[in-house]
């Protein structure tokens, strides 16, 4: 095992802001068009000056790549367009030299169907052990044409795939990723082996996708909404499984952060209990509108979830999956729903940038911790991508109605005159990078003290470096409607003015970081922040 770093204490996650890196999209450092971990490799001192406590990688091992590597292969090999497990070793070594801790994204609902597991399955035919690891069936109707039961996808479009001996197979997602079937103990036995086999490379944590999803009602019974329990969301058997990966997570100081989708407080709660996962993804307040009494609610039901089990929350404004931030909050409807995404929404980028950087500093305030979305930092927009170069299942199996998940996942902008932006490619890259993409690049950004670079430079130095931050108790103070204002331990203030009207600030010691300029009376404007020492 890895020794642990010496700056931070053993539960360095409760109060971390971890980076999360798309590698395909971060920087090429071998000029093929695809980001890979040369790349990252030599963009470290980057997350090292933005003051990263660690980086969440997603899927980076051997995949096909139909769903952006959660179609996964194999778990113990890097696929060659990222680079090698030896690069891998070297890039968690160099990171943590660097203070940065290492976290590897986990799929454990499903495969690639390019496993060797599958295509064993595939080979074997109905009733062998081999398709006892997935969820093959006889279909219905009198020559079996029909699937074995009529659950709703993840993503649009059916969720069995028949095979050519007549039997279906499960996917929730795409016909390219069967699921596993979690009631064999081979499943479980491999996904052990493989926390085990990343851990002992020096991992600090896992992000684990899609994790109420496992576990599947044996009789596959068909869909009735309200049905408890539920077929195949959040099922009580999981928890037996998250125990035995907290015993082995225990071994080696290693954490979980889980993406749990639950409206149920009290049961997404279980999942943070103190032998099962150490955090989950907060969607409550990703996906919240830029309203000032939501938000407040939003916070409240978050720290409430938390609570009982005493586990920190998490906070995030995006991901790899949703909508970027500056678009969204440019936007009429500034909440995130999928079922709402569509081509052609008008969207005021300028609005949109200032709540961002408002929003930096409200999450970065918050008790617990934060996990920020590559290009963030740099106030990246939604990118327009065009039709023929869309990529993101999602999109095709809308009918083309869902613009997907790509317009989040363009190349990062590192030089402004460089090719590319600077990515590193000498071909185009994977997806296309927009006309204005220059003037967001970071080495632009890093020299402009306006930009949203530094603005999270700095809130990230203060956060790490001046007392209140991070996990802790938080007090809400009165202020007037369209009005966040809380205070953390030693006298750190939060105020974000969602309102019309300028706010005039409390009396205090210290102003320690606005979001944007104060007006010329020295008020908080409409949709901005500041840290205050009281």
């Amino acid at each position: 095992m890895a020794a642990p770093l010496p700056h931070r204490a053993d539960d360095w996650w409760r109060d971390a802001v971890i980076y999360q890196v798309y590698p395909r999209s971060f920087a090429d450092g071998d000029g093929d068009g695809t980001g890979d971990l040369a790349g990252v490799r030599a963009r470290l001192p980057y997350l090292a000056e933005l003051g990263v406590d660690a980086v969440w990688f997603t899927p980076w091992y051997l995949s096909p790549l139909v769903d952006g590597g959660y179609d996964v292969a194999d778990y113990r090999t890097i696929d060659p367009a990222f680079g090698t497990l030896a690069e891998a070793e070297k890039l968690i070594a160099e990171a943590r030299e660097l203070g940065i801790r290492t976290i590897v994204d986990i799929v454990p609902n499903h495969v690639s169907d390019q496993h060797p597991w599958f295509r064993a399955a595939l080979a074997a035919g109905p009733g062998s052990p081999e398709r006892e690891l997935f969820h093959f069936r006889p279909g219905r109707g009198e020559n079996g044409e029909l699937p074995p039961n009529d659950w709703p996808s993840q993503f649009a479009g059916p969720t069995w795939t028949r095979v050519p001996d007549g039997e279906w197979y499960l996917h929730l997602f795409t016909p390219e990723q069967p699921d596993l079937n979690w009631a064999h103990p081979v499943v479980r036995q491999e996904h052990e082996d493989v926390l085990r086999f990343w851990f002992e490379r020096g991992v600090a944590g896992v992000r684990i996708d899609s994790a109420a999803l496992l576990a599947k009602d044996p009789a596959l019974p068909d869909f009735q909404e309200g049905t408890d329990p539920h077929p195949f969301i959040d099922r009580d058997e999981l928890h037996d499984v998250y125990r035995s990966w907290r015993a082995i997570a225990d071994e080696y100081g290693a954490v979980f952060v889980g993406e749990v989708w639950l409206p149920d407080a009290e049961r997404f709660a279980r999942y943070l209990r103190p032998d099962e996962l150490h955090t989950a993804f907060n969607f409550n307040f990703l996906t919240c509108p830029w309203d000032a009494d939501r938000l407040r609610r939003a916070v409240d039901d978050t720290l409430a979830e938390h609570a009982p089990v005493r586990a920190p929350a998490t906070w995030v404004l995006c991901n790899h999956d949703v909508t970027r931030t500056v678009t969204r909050y440019g936007r009429a409807d500034t909440g995130f729903d999928f079922a709402a995404k569509t081509f052609g929404i008008p969207t005021d980028l300028t609005l949109g940038t200032r709540r961002a950087r408002a929003a930096a500093l409200l999450t970065l305030a918050l008790p617990g911790s934060v996990y920020l979305y590559q290009g963030e930092e740099l106030g990246l927009p939604e990118a327009d991508i065009p039709l023929d170069r869309i990529q993101d299942p999602m999109h095709f199996r809308s009918g083309g109605v869902d613009p997907g998940r790509d317009g989040c996942r363009v190349p990062m902008p590192w030089v402004a005159d460089a090719p590319y932006c600077g990515f590193g490619s000498t071909t185009e890259p994977w997806l296309p990078q927009p006309g204005d993409w220059p003037a967001y690049a970071a080495d632009r950004q890093a020299a402009d003290p306006a930009s949203m670079l530094a603005l999270y430079r700095e809130a990230l130095r203060l956060r790490r470096a001046a007392p209140g931050f991070g996990d802790g108790p938080l007090t809400w103070l009165p202020a007037p409607a369209g009005v966040l204002a809380f205070r953390r331990t030693d006298g750190l203030t939060c105020l974000v003015n969602l309102s019309s009207t300028p706010l005039e600030l409390p009396p205090h010691r210290a102003r320690l970081l606005t979001s944007g300029p104060l007006d010329a009376r020295g008020r908080l404007p409409e949709d901005t922040a500041v840290w205050l020492r009281a």
